[in-house]
Formats: structure tokens, sequence, C-alpha cells
């Protein structure tokens, strides 16, 4: 049988067609297929090189109603001058069996990580919630508030990073990317009175106790995929209403549950709902009595969502 080759999408092409794609709702809607039963993902796999020279990260999933299924590839690559982390996402065809779309995933990444995190603030925040604090200052940072900004009616917007200092034209992006930002002086300030903080940052070491804040409030995670990394203190775990992306892989990869099940007996069965159960109804929400932790790892069907549009996004420009 002839094949023809998939589109390939280099890094520029895939960030003009996001901007034409309405990635938050994509990954409400992916959340939902998978509440519903019409979508696959598996846990992560993780493959080592030979003499710890690095590894790779495989991320599968399935969109059964698209009728799409693929594989988002991260290695992460050790070299004399630092190491090298880059991610191609191949989209297939589960009609024909022939590969549709490779895609350089950076820009997916940025994109539905943040939208990720949207989905849990706009189904986990509390309404009345006004004051939001954003930890790091990277484009995936950035990329969060784009995604939030409009879903409370945010008074004040803090962004701390020790980066930021001195930055003037960094300062003056953020600024310019909402007029409400401030740039706050330390990590105290950013979080003084935070209804909402999310920490964007490639941390892999504690960055903040939520139980330090002033009052309970939502906390979203992301951290990074060095091995058990984490933005916030293991023990923290067992006194917070606890939240992720997809309860049956997150606690198997997530570094503060890990280390919370090994050291302080937490429990993934302590997990309050992941995001297919809150876009579908089916989980609690939180009552806000104790602090809310919401940790998501990434999902190779965020990355199928996003390829798949993108995919149809060209051919109808075609």
């Amino acid at each position: 049988m002839s094949s023809t080759p998939p589109l390939v999408l280099q890094q520029a092409e895939a960030r003009h067609l996001l901007q034409q794609v309405d990635v938050h709702q994509a990954m409400r809607h992916m959340f939902l297929d998978l509440a519903a039963g019409e979508a696959v993902q598996p846990a992560q796999q993780l493959v080592e090189f030979p003499n710890a020279t690095g590894d790779f990260i495989n991320y599968l999933g399935v969109l059964a109603k698209d009728g799409v299924y693929g594989v988002k590839t991260s290695p992460y690559i050790k070299n004399p001058d630092g190491a090298l982390v880059t991610a191609w996402t191949l989209l297939m065809s589960m009609d024909s069996g022939q590969p549709l779309l490779l895609c350089d995933a950076g820009e997916l990444t940025t994109a539905r990580t943040a939208a990720t995190t949207a989905v849990a603030v706009e189904s986990l925040a509390p309404e009345q919630a006004r004051r939001l604090a954003v930890i790091g200052s990277g484009p995936v940072a950035r990329a969060h508030l784009h995604y939030v900004k409009g879903l409370r009616d945010w008074q004040r917007i803090a962004v701390y990073s020790p980066s930021l200092a001195g930055e003037a034209d960094t300062q003056a992006q953020w600024r310019a990317q909402d007029s409400r930002v401030e740039i706050s002086a330390n990590l105290e300030d950013a979080v003084a009175d935070a209804d909402v903080v999310m920490l964007c940052t490639s941390s892999a070491g504690p960055v903040l106790d939520p139980r330090s804040l002033a009052k309970p409030a939502l906390v979203t995670s992301i951290s990074t995929n060095a091995p058990r990394a984490h933005e916030v203190p293991p023990e923290a775990l067992g006194e917070m209403e606890v939240y992720c992306d997809y309860r049956a892989t997150t606690p198997g990869s997530a570094g503060e549950m890990l280390l919370a099940a090994e050291r302080h007996g937490w429990s993934r069965e302590a997990i309050r709902g992941d995001l297919p159960e809150l876009v579908s109804g089916k989980a609690p929400r939180p009552d806000y009595r104790r602090p809310v932790f919401f940790r998501s790892i990434g999902l190779g069907l965020e990355d199928m969502a996003l390829a798949n549009a993108l995919y149809r996004l060209q051919r109808q420009g075609q």
C-alpha cells in the first residue's frame, strides 16, 4: 500500500497556527472525552540512554472520536555545553494507519501546559477570587497568565521571579501583557493574600509551602521532568485538598506525590478529583477550609488534541 508523507510543521509554523486555536477549550473538550471513555491515556514512558548520557520520555494518547492516535517524544540529551531538550509530536490515523503530522512540539507543550492549568483554575478557584500570583517569568509563566487572565475578575496580578530583578525590558513585557500586572520584589509580597498562586518554575525543589499562606488558596504546580521534581514540600500534601490532571498517571510521576507516599504515608486515594472528573461534574469542589493543590504533569492526549487541531487547520488552508 502506498503511503503519503506526513505534514511537517516546524516551530514557527506551529506557533502561527496555534494563534487560530482556542487552546483552552480544546483542553477542556479533551478531558471531557477522557471522562466519557472516548480517549485513552497511558502512563508516561521513560527510557534512559546507555552510560547515563540522557533519556527520553514518550507521551502516548488516543482520541477515538477524532480517529487519531500518536506520541510526543521528548529527549534529554547531555553534552559538554549543557543539556539539550527537544520535543516532537507524531499524529497517526486510526483509519489508515498512516502518519498525518510531524510537529515540533515546543509551542504545543507551552500552550497545553498553561491551558491545562487554566481548566483547573476555571474549575477550582473560588468564584470570588480576585488576587492572582504568578511565580516564574519564562514563556510558560506568560502563557499561564494569557489563559487565566479572563477567568476571574482579578483585581491584582502579582508576578515574581528572581530573574526579573533589574530586567526592565522583561518587566515591561509583562505589564504590556496585562495592565493589572505588578512586579513583586519577593515571593512573600507576591503571594500576600492571594486567592490563586500559579507555580510556573523549572525548579526541582520546593518553591512555596501552601500552608504558609495567609489564607487557604488554590496553588497550581507544573514543576519539571527532573526525577522527583516538586515545587511544594511533599509533607504538605496530607494537609491540603489535592487534585491533579489525571489520577491514573500523575501520582506515578509527580515528585511530591512519590515522596509523600514513601516518606509520609500519603496515598493517591486522597486525591479528591482530576480534570476529567471536574469538567464532567463528577468531582467535589473544594470548600477552602484547607489549602487546595492542583498538580499537572502533562498528558500525551493534550499534545494529540492540539496536533490534530493544527493538522485540520493546515488541511483546510490547502
